[in-house]
């Protein structure tokens, strides 16, 4: 059963415009690969509002399966799979030995605004970066892809899209749910694939000449900017203040990603490549999405000093080619004061409030914060009820300090949509990711999939 079609955002429709510019790196960016060969092909979920932004959207179901269960190239696109080189910090320990093990850069193109995107996989097969794994991803890894990235695009925060999965008609073998499981290949549409990690791999290698052609790439593809008198400086900047952003938005959407690893994390800024994440039920600076996680390394209030410790590591790569470690200390700590510019503006954005002065608004961040977590009330439930300065009655004591300030502030957008007469807020906890991916499982149910789909999209109409 496949995702019945959406509108593009805006009635935008693009013609498809490809690109191969990861080439211009050549080695030692990548390795030429081989899809596997699935014995099925069962396409579950079409993104036809994104493929409509990027030219694919008159593709036939046939068509698309062809391209993206059987990797079939896309027309003066990429002529071949590539598996990415990278290394990173996995839980701060240094693993040298990592890369795209079950994934590929399948093609690259433009969207409607002319940015460079690429659409990569998941579960696609082996690699020379496999070590032990299969290469394969389990169908319900695959669902919860789709509701993450569904759910953070509808909540504002810069994240990769859930392009397409295709059910592969293999039986997986996992030690951290049951089996045997499903299988499924996912494709995801993101702003690169290029990694703090990326760097950190040529800076183990002593690869500065291929690490300054890297800077130019991502500059000039990911920020649209010619190279300066420090290029290296000058990227570090855009990377902390991004990455600054993209915290400030995980925070006032209440999401934990639960592996933040050097490997995860996108120079654009983007969030991407989803395990064990979670939505916090209320605000818990303790929470964590990863049951590994035992040291709360990675945990919700955590997480912008877990991504400014990755920028760091982008700092210390980028010293082989920039002797000037006060610029690069400069650059690397603009994200700190990013991070609390762009918190204030997540957090207004969901409320449906125009920011004020900077003290102003960030005193009403920190009292709304500062109740949430006295009380677990609900996230979403507090920003639903709350929606264009709305002060509820009947909310405990201790949101009095942030409620009585609400109407201080310009609404961004008024309570209009049917969504805000809903009795429940649009919500995406685990026990809700379970019933999903239960009705799949049990009864081969793709209904609950779908509806929650049109019901988040729902949401981010009423956001927006």
């Amino acid at each position: 059963m496949t995702m019945a079609p959406q509108a593009s955002p805006e009635g935008r429709k693009a013609i498809f415009t490809p690109e191969r510019a990861i080439e211009a790196l050549d080695k030692p960016f990548y390795d030429a690969v081989a899809p596997a060969e699935f014995p099925k092909a069962t396409l579950r979920f079409r993104n036809q509002r994104w493929a409509e932004r990027v030219g694919l959207g008159g593709l036939s179901d046939a068509q698309w399966l062809r391209h993206f269960a059987r990797f079939e190239p896309l027309p003066d696109s990429l002529e071949g799979p590539l598996a990415l080189r990278y290394h990173g910090h996995q839980f701060r320990v240094y693993n040298p030995e990592i890369g795209d093990g079950r994934g590929f850069l399948f093609a690259q193109l433009r969207d409607d605004r002319g940015r460079l995107l690429d659409l990569a996989t998941k579960g696609s097969g082996q690699t020379p970066y496999s070590r032990f794994g299969d290469g394969r991803l389990t169908l319900k890894g695959g669902v919860r892809e789709i509701l993450a990235t569904e759910m953070l695009e509808a909540l504002g925060v810069e994240t990769s899209k859930t392009f397409s999965l295709v059910e592969t008609g293999e039986q997986l073998h996992r030690g951290d749910e049951p089996s045997p499981t499903r299988s499924s290949v996912l494709v995801r549409l993101s702003h690169g694939h290029i990694r703090i990690g990326t760097f950190q791999r040529l800076a183990y290698h002593d690869e500065g000449e291929a690490m300054g052609r890297l800077v130019e790439y991502c500059l000039r593809h990911f920020y649209g900017e010619e190279p300066g008198e420090a290029p290296a400086v000058q990227l570090l900047a855009h990377v902390a203040r991004r990455t600054a952003r993209l915290a400030g938005q995980y925070m006032a959407a209440g999401f934990v990603h639960g592996v933040l690893n050097s490997d995860n994390i996108n120079v654009t800024g983007e969030s991407f490549d989803y395990g064990p994440w979670r939505f916090a039920p209320s605000w818990e600076p303790g929470f964590t999405a990863a049951y590994f996680d035992r040291s709360g390394l990675y945990a919700f209030g955590r997480q912008p000093e877990a991504i400014f410790w990755d920028v760091m590591q982008l700092a210390a790569s980028l010293r082989l080619i920039t002797g000037d470690e006060d610029a690069l200390t400069g650059a690397m700590n603009l994200f700190p004061d990013a991070y609390q510019a762009a918190l204030v503006e997540a957090f207004f954005w969901r409320l449906g409030l125009v920011p004020g002065e900077p003290e102003e608004s960030m005193a009403l961040v920190q009292a709304a914060a500062s109740a949430l977590d006295e009380t677990k009330q609900s996230i979403d439930r507090f920003f639903f009820d709350c929606f264009g300065g709305i002060a509820p009655r009947t909310y405990p004591k201790a949101f009095d300090g942030a409620l009585s300030v609400l109407g201080q502030f310009a609404p961004r957008k008024t309570r209009v949509h049917a969504y805000w007469r809903d009795h429940e807020p649009c919500s995406m906890l685990i026990d809700e990711v379970e019933a999903i991916w239960s009705a799949i499982d049990q009864r081969d149910d793709w209904k609950p999939l779908n509806d929650k789909v049109l019901a988040i999209r729902r949401m981010g109409e009423a956001l927006a």
